[in-house]
Protein backbone atom coordinates (compact mmCIF):
# COMPACT_ATOMS: atom_id res chain seq x y z
CA UNK A 1 0.00 0.00 0.00
CA UNK A 2 2.95 2.27 0.44
CA UNK A 3 3.38 2.40 -3.33
CA UNK A 4 -0.25 3.27 -4.10
CA UNK A 5 0.19 7.07 -4.16
CA UNK A 6 2.84 6.63 -6.84
CA UNK A 7 0.76 4.41 -9.11
CA UNK A 8 -0.53 7.27 -11.32
CA UNK A 9 3.06 8.47 -11.76
CA UNK A 10 4.14 5.00 -12.82
CA UNK A 11 1.33 4.71 -15.36
CA UNK A 12 2.05 8.20 -16.68
CA UNK A 13 5.53 7.03 -17.70
CA UNK A 14 4.10 4.30 -19.96
CA UNK A 15 3.57 5.13 -23.66
CA UNK A 16 0.63 2.76 -24.20
CA UNK A 17 -2.87 3.41 -22.82
CA UNK A 18 -2.72 1.72 -19.41
CA UNK A 19 -5.06 1.47 -16.42
CA UNK A 20 -5.08 -0.28 -13.05
CA UNK A 21 -7.98 -2.24 -11.56
CA UNK A 22 -7.98 -2.97 -7.81
CA UNK A 23 -9.43 -5.97 -5.95
CA UNK A 24 -12.80 -4.22 -5.74
CA UNK A 25 -12.77 -4.22 -9.56
CA UNK A 26 -12.65 -0.45 -9.80
CA UNK A 27 -10.35 1.56 -12.06
CA UNK A 28 -8.06 3.33 -9.58
CA UNK A 29 -5.50 4.85 -11.96
CA UNK A 30 -5.03 5.49 -15.68
CA UNK A 31 -2.59 7.44 -17.81
CA UNK A 32 -3.37 10.16 -20.35
CA UNK A 33 -3.52 7.83 -23.41
CA UNK A 34 -6.04 5.65 -21.53
CA UNK A 35 -8.13 8.72 -20.71
CA UNK A 36 -8.11 9.66 -24.39
CA UNK A 37 -9.26 6.15 -25.29
CA UNK A 38 -11.86 5.55 -22.56
CA UNK A 39 -12.68 9.04 -21.32
CA UNK A 40 -11.93 10.84 -18.04
CA UNK A 41 -15.14 9.53 -16.52
CA UNK A 42 -13.70 6.01 -16.42
CA UNK A 43 -11.66 6.68 -13.26
CA UNK A 44 -13.16 5.22 -10.03
CA UNK A 45 -15.83 3.32 -11.96
CA UNK A 46 -16.29 -0.46 -12.07
CA UNK A 47 -14.17 -1.72 -14.96
CA UNK A 48 -17.05 -3.76 -16.44
CA UNK A 49 -19.12 -0.58 -16.90
CA UNK A 50 -16.21 1.02 -18.77
CA UNK A 51 -14.82 -1.78 -20.93
CA UNK A 52 -18.04 -3.78 -21.48
CA UNK A 53 -16.52 -6.25 -23.93
CA UNK A 54 -16.80 -9.87 -22.67
CA UNK A 55 -13.35 -11.02 -23.82
CA UNK A 56 -11.61 -8.24 -21.87
CA UNK A 57 -13.85 -8.67 -18.82
CA UNK A 58 -13.15 -12.42 -18.71
CA UNK A 59 -9.40 -11.84 -19.05
CA UNK A 60 -9.38 -9.42 -16.09
CA UNK A 61 -11.50 -11.65 -13.85
CA UNK A 62 -9.42 -14.77 -14.60
CA UNK A 63 -6.17 -12.88 -14.03
CA UNK A 64 -7.45 -11.74 -10.62
CA UNK A 65 -8.27 -15.32 -9.70
CA UNK A 66 -5.09 -17.15 -10.72
CA UNK A 67 -2.52 -14.36 -11.34
CA UNK A 68 -1.89 -15.74 -14.85
CA UNK A 69 -1.26 -13.16 -17.60
CA UNK A 70 -4.00 -12.92 -20.19
CA UNK A 71 -4.55 -11.25 -23.54
CA UNK A 72 -7.74 -10.16 -25.27
CA UNK A 73 -8.87 -7.96 -28.13
CA UNK A 74 -10.66 -4.65 -27.58
CA UNK A 75 -12.51 -2.90 -30.38
CA UNK A 76 -12.93 0.87 -30.29
CA UNK A 77 -14.62 3.27 -32.68
CA UNK A 78 -13.84 6.96 -33.09
CA UNK A 79 -15.73 9.05 -35.65
CA UNK A 80 -16.57 5.95 -37.65
CA UNK A 81 -12.98 4.65 -37.67
CA UNK A 82 -12.62 1.22 -36.07
CA UNK A 83 -9.48 0.54 -34.05
CA UNK A 84 -8.36 -2.87 -32.79
CA UNK A 85 -6.31 -3.15 -29.60
CA UNK A 86 -4.54 -6.13 -28.07
CA UNK A 87 -5.10 -5.82 -24.32
CA UNK A 88 -2.31 -7.22 -22.12
CA UNK A 89 -3.64 -8.10 -18.68
CA UNK A 90 -1.05 -8.60 -15.91
CA UNK A 91 -1.23 -8.94 -12.12
CA UNK A 92 1.20 -6.68 -10.21
CA UNK A 93 2.83 -8.81 -7.53
CA UNK A 94 2.44 -7.40 -4.02
CA UNK A 95 0.13 -4.56 -5.05
CA UNK A 96 -3.12 -6.43 -5.69
CA UNK A 97 -3.66 -4.54 -8.91
CA UNK A 98 -4.35 -5.80 -12.39
CA UNK A 99 -2.79 -3.66 -15.10
CA UNK A 100 -4.37 -3.42 -18.55
CA UNK A 101 -2.28 -2.02 -21.40
CA UNK A 102 -3.80 -1.40 -24.85
CA UNK A 103 -1.61 -2.02 -27.92
CA UNK A 104 -2.96 -0.71 -31.22
CA UNK A 105 -2.82 -3.58 -33.74
CA UNK A 106 -5.17 -2.06 -36.33
CA UNK A 107 -2.55 -2.02 -39.08
CA UNK A 108 -1.57 -5.62 -38.40
CA UNK A 109 -5.22 -6.68 -38.43
CA UNK A 110 -5.94 -4.76 -41.62
CA UNK A 111 -2.85 -6.21 -43.33
CA UNK A 112 -3.91 -9.72 -42.36
CA UNK A 113 -7.41 -9.10 -43.70
CA UNK A 114 -5.98 -7.68 -46.93
CA UNK A 115 -3.86 -10.80 -47.40
CA UNK A 116 -6.90 -13.03 -46.87
CA UNK A 117 -8.96 -10.97 -49.31
CA UNK A 118 -6.13 -11.00 -51.84
CA UNK A 119 -5.77 -14.79 -51.72
CA UNK A 120 -9.55 -15.19 -52.00
CA UNK A 121 -9.70 -12.85 -55.00
CA UNK A 122 -6.80 -14.54 -56.78
CA UNK A 123 -8.37 -17.94 -56.15
CA UNK A 124 -11.68 -16.74 -57.56
CA UNK A 125 -10.09 -15.14 -60.63
CA UNK A 126 -8.15 -18.32 -61.43
CA UNK A 127 -10.95 -20.74 -60.57
CA UNK A 128 -13.35 -19.30 -63.15
CA UNK A 129 -11.19 -19.94 -66.27
CA UNK A 130 -9.88 -23.20 -64.83
CA UNK A 131 -13.43 -24.48 -64.29
CA UNK A 132 -14.36 -23.50 -67.85
CA UNK A 133 -11.30 -25.23 -69.31
CA UNK A 134 -11.92 -28.42 -67.32
CA UNK A 135 -15.50 -28.49 -68.56
CA UNK A 136 -14.43 -28.08 -72.17
CA UNK A 137 -11.75 -30.77 -71.81
CA UNK A 138 -14.34 -33.18 -70.41
CA UNK A 139 -16.68 -32.36 -73.32
CA UNK A 140 -13.90 -32.85 -75.89
CA UNK A 141 -13.12 -36.24 -74.39
CA UNK A 142 -16.79 -37.26 -74.57
CA UNK A 143 -19.68 -35.91 -76.64
CA UNK A 144 -17.58 -33.60 -78.86
CA UNK A 145 -14.80 -36.12 -79.52
CA UNK A 146 -15.71 -36.48 -83.20
CA UNK A 147 -17.42 -33.10 -83.69
CA UNK A 148 -14.82 -31.03 -85.57
CA UNK A 149 -16.71 -27.69 -85.57
CA UNK A 150 -17.44 -27.95 -81.83
CA UNK A 151 -13.86 -28.99 -81.14
CA UNK A 152 -12.49 -25.92 -82.93
CA UNK A 153 -14.95 -23.64 -81.13
CA UNK A 154 -14.08 -25.10 -77.71
CA UNK A 155 -10.34 -24.92 -78.38
CA UNK A 156 -10.71 -21.24 -79.29
CA UNK A 157 -12.54 -20.55 -76.03
CA UNK A 158 -9.95 -22.54 -74.07
CA UNK A 159 -7.15 -20.52 -75.67
CA UNK A 160 -8.88 -17.33 -74.55
CA UNK A 161 -9.23 -18.61 -70.98
CA UNK A 162 -5.57 -19.69 -70.91
CA UNK A 163 -4.52 -16.25 -72.15
CA UNK A 164 -6.65 -14.69 -69.42
CA UNK A 165 -4.88 -16.73 -66.75
CA UNK A 166 -1.53 -15.83 -68.28
CA UNK A 167 -2.40 -12.11 -68.14
CA UNK A 168 -3.48 -12.47 -64.53
CA UNK A 169 -0.27 -14.23 -63.50
CA UNK A 170 1.76 -11.62 -65.40
CA UNK A 171 -0.03 -8.75 -63.63
CA UNK A 172 0.41 -10.46 -60.25
CA UNK A 173 4.15 -10.76 -60.85
CA UNK A 174 4.29 -7.16 -62.05
CA UNK A 175 2.41 -5.95 -58.96
CA UNK A 176 4.78 -7.91 -56.72
CA UNK A 177 7.84 -6.36 -58.38
CA UNK A 178 6.41 -2.86 -58.15
CA UNK A 179 5.52 -3.24 -54.47
CA UNK A 180 8.96 -4.64 -53.63
CA UNK A 181 10.77 -1.48 -54.76
CA UNK A 182 8.01 1.07 -54.13
CA UNK A 183 10.09 2.88 -51.51
CA UNK A 184 13.19 3.06 -53.73
CA UNK A 185 13.09 6.31 -55.66
CA UNK A 186 14.15 6.11 -59.35
CA UNK A 187 17.56 7.56 -60.17
CA UNK A 188 17.47 7.68 -63.99
CA UNK A 189 16.69 10.86 -65.91
CA UNK A 190 13.78 10.30 -68.28
CA UNK A 191 12.16 12.45 -70.96
CA UNK A 192 8.46 11.91 -70.35
CA UNK A 193 7.63 13.21 -73.82
CA UNK A 194 9.59 10.29 -75.31
CA UNK A 195 7.73 7.86 -73.02
CA UNK A 196 4.35 9.18 -74.15
CA UNK A 197 5.33 9.09 -77.83
CA UNK A 198 6.54 5.48 -77.47
CA UNK A 199 3.33 4.49 -75.72
CA UNK A 200 1.14 6.01 -78.43
CA UNK A 201 3.22 4.41 -81.17
CA UNK A 202 2.90 1.00 -79.53
CA UNK A 203 -0.87 1.35 -79.01
CA UNK A 204 -1.72 2.86 -82.39
CA UNK A 205 -2.47 -0.54 -84.04
CA UNK A 206 -4.91 -1.33 -81.21
CA UNK A 207 -6.55 2.08 -81.65
CA UNK A 208 -6.88 1.58 -85.42
CA UNK A 209 -8.43 -1.85 -84.89
CA UNK A 210 -10.94 -0.38 -82.41
CA UNK A 211 -11.67 2.62 -84.69
CA UNK A 212 -10.43 5.02 -82.01
CA UNK A 213 -8.33 8.12 -82.70
CA UNK A 214 -5.51 9.10 -80.35
CA UNK A 215 -5.20 12.87 -80.07
CA UNK A 216 -2.15 14.18 -78.22
CA UNK A 217 -1.39 17.73 -77.13
CA UNK A 218 2.05 17.79 -75.55
CA UNK A 219 4.14 20.49 -77.23
CA UNK A 220 7.73 20.13 -78.40
CA UNK A 221 9.70 20.79 -75.21
CA UNK A 222 11.33 17.89 -73.35
CA UNK A 223 9.78 16.87 -70.02
CA UNK A 224 12.71 15.78 -67.84
CA UNK A 225 12.12 13.91 -64.61
CA UNK A 226 13.68 11.21 -62.48
CA UNK A 227 11.93 7.97 -63.32
CA UNK A 228 11.89 4.39 -64.47
CA UNK A 229 11.18 4.29 -68.21
CA UNK A 230 9.68 0.79 -68.24
CA UNK A 231 7.36 1.53 -65.32
CA UNK A 232 6.20 4.84 -66.81
CA UNK A 233 5.52 3.07 -70.09
CA UNK A 234 3.42 0.61 -68.11
CA UNK A 235 1.44 3.43 -66.49
CA UNK A 236 0.52 5.21 -69.72
CA UNK A 237 0.00 1.99 -71.65
CA UNK A 238 -2.57 0.96 -69.06
CA UNK A 239 -4.39 4.31 -69.03
CA UNK A 240 -4.44 4.86 -72.81
CA UNK A 241 -5.35 1.22 -73.49
CA UNK A 242 -8.27 1.55 -71.06
CA UNK A 243 -9.36 4.68 -72.93
CA UNK A 244 -9.29 2.75 -76.22
CA UNK A 245 -11.23 -0.20 -74.78
CA UNK A 246 -13.89 1.73 -72.90
CA UNK A 247 -14.09 4.93 -74.97
CA UNK A 248 -16.33 3.54 -77.70
CA UNK A 249 -16.04 2.95 -81.43
CA UNK A 250 -15.42 6.03 -83.54
CA UNK A 251 -14.48 8.17 -80.53
CA UNK A 252 -11.29 9.98 -79.57
CA UNK A 253 -8.91 9.40 -76.68
CA UNK A 254 -7.23 12.68 -75.76
CA UNK A 255 -3.80 12.92 -74.13
CA UNK A 256 -3.20 16.40 -72.75
CA UNK A 257 0.17 17.38 -71.22
CA UNK A 258 0.48 20.51 -69.08
CA UNK A 259 3.37 21.79 -66.96
CA UNK A 260 3.32 24.08 -63.96
CA UNK A 261 6.01 25.70 -61.84
CA UNK A 262 4.19 24.78 -58.66
CA UNK A 263 1.60 22.09 -58.36
CA UNK A 264 -0.46 22.28 -55.11
CA UNK A 265 -0.41 18.52 -54.54
CA UNK A 266 3.37 18.14 -55.09
CA UNK A 267 4.42 21.61 -53.91
CA UNK A 268 6.87 22.04 -56.74
CA UNK A 269 7.35 21.92 -60.53
CA UNK A 270 5.15 19.24 -62.05
CA UNK A 271 3.71 17.84 -65.24
CA UNK A 272 0.06 16.79 -65.56
CA UNK A 273 -0.88 14.16 -68.13
CA UNK A 274 -4.62 13.74 -68.60
CA UNK A 275 -5.97 10.76 -70.54
CA UNK A 276 -9.60 11.37 -71.43
CA UNK A 277 -12.06 9.15 -73.25
CA UNK A 278 -15.58 9.94 -74.45
CA UNK A 279 -17.26 6.69 -73.47
CA UNK A 280 -20.18 6.04 -71.10
CA UNK A 281 -18.19 7.20 -68.08
CA UNK A 282 -17.96 5.73 -64.58
CA UNK A 283 -20.49 6.15 -61.80
CA UNK A 284 -18.82 8.47 -59.24
CA UNK A 285 -19.64 5.97 -56.49
CA UNK A 286 -16.91 3.68 -57.89
CA UNK A 287 -14.14 6.28 -58.24
CA UNK A 288 -12.60 6.04 -54.72
CA UNK A 289 -12.09 2.28 -55.10
CA UNK A 290 -10.87 1.97 -58.68
CA UNK A 291 -7.22 1.51 -57.65
CA UNK A 292 -8.01 -1.38 -55.30
CA UNK A 293 -6.87 -4.82 -56.40
CA UNK A 294 -9.52 -6.66 -58.41
CA UNK A 295 -12.08 -3.87 -58.02
CA UNK A 296 -14.08 -3.32 -61.19
CA UNK A 297 -16.81 -0.79 -61.87
CA UNK A 298 -18.26 -3.20 -64.46
CA UNK A 299 -17.00 -6.72 -63.78
CA UNK A 300 -18.66 -8.39 -66.77
CA UNK A 301 -17.43 -5.83 -69.30
CA UNK A 302 -13.94 -5.73 -67.81
CA UNK A 303 -13.52 -9.51 -68.05
CA UNK A 304 -14.97 -9.54 -71.57
CA UNK A 305 -12.32 -7.02 -72.61
CA UNK A 306 -9.52 -9.03 -71.03
CA UNK A 307 -9.06 -6.97 -67.87
CA UNK A 308 -7.53 -8.55 -64.76
CA UNK A 309 -8.63 -5.92 -62.24
CA UNK A 310 -5.00 -5.17 -61.32
CA UNK A 311 -4.02 -2.50 -63.85
CA UNK A 312 -4.91 0.60 -61.83
CA UNK A 313 -3.46 -0.95 -58.66
CA UNK A 314 -0.15 -1.33 -60.49
CA UNK A 315 -0.43 2.26 -61.75
CA UNK A 316 -1.00 3.53 -58.21
CA UNK A 317 2.08 1.76 -56.81
CA UNK A 318 4.30 2.92 -59.68
CA UNK A 319 3.20 6.52 -59.15
CA UNK A 320 3.84 6.17 -55.42
CA UNK A 321 7.41 5.17 -56.24
CA UNK A 322 7.75 8.25 -58.47
CA UNK A 323 6.21 10.49 -55.76
CA UNK A 324 3.34 11.16 -58.13
CA UNK A 325 -0.44 11.32 -57.89
CA UNK A 326 -3.38 9.84 -59.78
CA UNK A 327 -6.69 11.69 -59.95
CA UNK A 328 -9.79 10.15 -61.52
CA UNK A 329 -12.90 12.11 -62.46
CA UNK A 330 -15.93 11.03 -64.43
CA UNK A 331 -19.56 11.79 -65.09
CA UNK A 332 -21.96 9.23 -66.47
CA UNK A 333 -22.34 9.79 -70.18
CA UNK A 334 -19.34 12.13 -70.37
CA UNK A 335 -16.36 9.78 -70.36
CA UNK A 336 -13.58 9.47 -67.78
CA UNK A 337 -10.46 11.53 -67.09
CA UNK A 338 -7.34 9.97 -65.57
CA UNK A 339 -4.79 12.61 -64.57
CA UNK A 340 -1.22 11.63 -63.67
CA UNK A 341 0.79 14.26 -61.80
CA UNK A 342 4.56 13.78 -61.71
CA UNK A 343 7.33 15.98 -60.30
CA UNK A 344 9.52 17.58 -62.95
CA UNK A 345 13.27 17.71 -62.55
CA UNK A 346 13.84 21.22 -61.17
CA UNK A 347 17.27 21.39 -62.80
Amino acid sequence: MVLRPHLPDLLAALPLPTLAVDRAERIVAMNAPAEALLGRGALDRHFINVLRQPAVVDAVEQCQQDDTPREAQYLASDNGNDTTFRVHVRKVTGMNYVLLSFQDITQVTNASQMRRDFVANVSHELRTPLTAMMGFIETLRGPARDDAPARDRFLTIMTGEAERMNRLVGDLLSLSRVESNERVRPTDKVDLRYVLQSTMRNLNPLAVEADVTLVATMGDDPLPLMGDTDQLLQVFTNLIENGIKYGGVGKEVEILVETTLRDPSLRGPAVRITVRDHGPGIDPVHLPRLTERFYRADSHRSRALGGTGLGLAIVKHILNRHRGRLKITSDLGDGARFTVILPLDAA
